[in-house]
């Protein structure tokens, strides 16, 4: 029975991917959320050059890193053999979701400005 893919484990680095993917869209999700909230109940919007502004940029971007992390890890966990393939492709789709989705979203912000 070594086709059916059931006595096969599962990918290490698959699970690393789904779970570095799913944290890291989550805390994209509140920065971005957090950043929203600020720019709407600041008067005047949020300032550019403020150190908040700047946080919240680094942190966008360094969680964007996290997800190219998880992608990797996502692609590495594909080429295992005789591991199961659940977890690097649900890994690897969050990740990329998450990283179009942020990348998109910034360009939306930066085309109404």
């Amino acid at each position: 029975m070594q086709g059916t893919g059931m006595n096969r484990p599962h990918s290490g680095l698959g699970i690393s991917s789904f779970i570095v993917s799913l944290v890291a869209a989550i805390l994209i999700f509140i920065t971005l959320v957090i950043a929203g909230n600020l720019a709407n109940t600041t008067p005047g919007g949020l300032n550019e050059n403020s150190r908040t502004a700047m946080a919240i940029g680094f942190a966008i971007i360094g969680l964007v890193l996290l997800s190219l992390v998880a992608l990797g890890l996502g692609i590495a966990g594909l080429f295992q053999k005789d591991r199961q393939k659940v977890f690097p492709i649900l890994g690897t789709v969050f990740s990329s979701f998450t990283i179009l989705g942020t990348i998109g979203l910034i360009l939306l912000g930066l085309s109404l400005t």
